[in-house]
């Protein structure tokens, strides 16, 4: 296995500086998956990730989904945005 050479290592650390800069500004990423999903990073320690059809799906029933949190509220717990 050949060693990264300068330029390789370069990109990677400018990678890896925009994925922190991105966390700890709580600026949501999203990526295509190797298996074709898309993920979002930023929501949490771990991405969610599902397929176009279910985004879709998701995102048809938002308003459902917002009004089932309000009247839930009182029993689900927060968190703070920068966790």
């Amino acid at each position: 296995m050949a060693e990264p050479s300068y330029e390789e290592l370069k990109a990677k650390v400018a990678e890896l500086e925009k994925q922190q800069k991105s966390k700890r500004s709580g600026t949501l990423e999203f990526r295509v998956s190797e298996k074709g999903a898309v993920s979002v990073y930023g929501m949490g320690r771990f991405p969610v990730t599902l397929y176009y059809e279910q985004w879709t799906r998701l995102l048809e029933a938002g308003d459902k989904l917002k009004e089932f949190l309000e009247e839930n509220k009182n029993r689900l717990k927060m968190k703070n945005a920068a966790e």
